[in-house]
């Protein structure tokens, strides 16, 4: 089953990393925000890749030409011949698709425009900038059981504002820095059937026509998880996101080193 990874777009609220390099290639610790997303998919035996370009698309373009030379210890000839030598390898045995899917292209467009390269009944997609522990078996199994036509994974949002309560007075009694907020949100983590390509009609974004199209016929799950999900959305998200990798303890990093 192959996973879409959507890489397209220009990342505004990020500028401070975005100036000069798409969203998904904002790194880490060493490693961009997309290598992370794809650790997750291939720790659960997901290693077929098609990423969705846009904004810099020659950024990612580069960085997996490159990949093998630039995470191995290399020995380079200077002679006419110019070889090159990789004494060790890296651990990744992944096929990366890489396509130009447009600058201005919605998420949905984009998906479409990679249909030649989907093989097979099902395919996952997600979004390059958000990162979880999500169970990737776990939830192909419930999109299964459900029987449905597209499954998408919802998660507890966490208010980026202080909230407060308040009794019949209107006295504040309660204030919560990034409270866990009730009800559930897109994180993205979408399990497809083929036939959710035909309800993309031009070029849409992907969580308005046609998954709403797809809800309205009953054919929509939503997969609760209840783990830790975050997007690198803003500069603080990108900060947070640094020090729990830093400090050893990204509970997305489900896979060994």
């Amino acid at each position: 089953m192959k996973v879409v990874i959507l890489c397209g777009g220009k990342g505004t609220r990020l500028r401070e990393e975005t100036e000069y390099k798409p969203k998904p290639m904002v790194e880490i610790g060493d490693r961009p925000v997309l290598w992370h997303i794809m650790k997750l998919y291939s720790h659960y035996g997901f290693k077929d890749f098609i990423l969705c370009m846009g904004y810099k698309h020659q950024v990612i373009r580069e960085y997996f030409l490159n990949y093998r030379y630039m995470n191995s210890d290399i020995t380079v000839s200077l002679a006419s011949d110019h070889q090159i030598l990789c004494h060790n390898s890296h651990d990744e045995d992944w096929n990366v698709t890489l396509a130009y899917t447009g600058l201005e292209t919605k998420k949905g467009g984009r998906i479409k425009m990679v249909e030649p390269y989907l093989d097979g009944k099902r395919f996952m997609v997600t979004y390059g900038d958000g990162v979880s522990d999500v169970d990737i078996r776990d939830l192909i199994a419930y999109h299964e059981h459900q029987g449905a036509l597209a499954t998408f994974t919802g998660v507890h949002p966490i208010s980026r504002f202080a909230t407060v309560e308040r009794d019949k007075n209107g006295r504040i009694i309660d204030w919560n820095e990034k409270k866990q907020l009730e009800g559930y949100m897109n994180a993205g983590f979408f399990v497809l059937e083929r036939a959710v390509l035909d309800h993309i009609e031009g070029d849409v974004e992907f969580e308005e026509q046609p998954i709403k199209q797809i809800a309205q016929e009953g054919n929509l799950a939503m997969y609760k998880h209840n783990g830790f999900w975050q997007c690198m959305d803003t500069y603080r998200d990108y900060l947070l996101l640094t020090e729990l990798w830093d400090s050893g303890k990204a509970p997305w990093k489900v896979w060994r080193d």
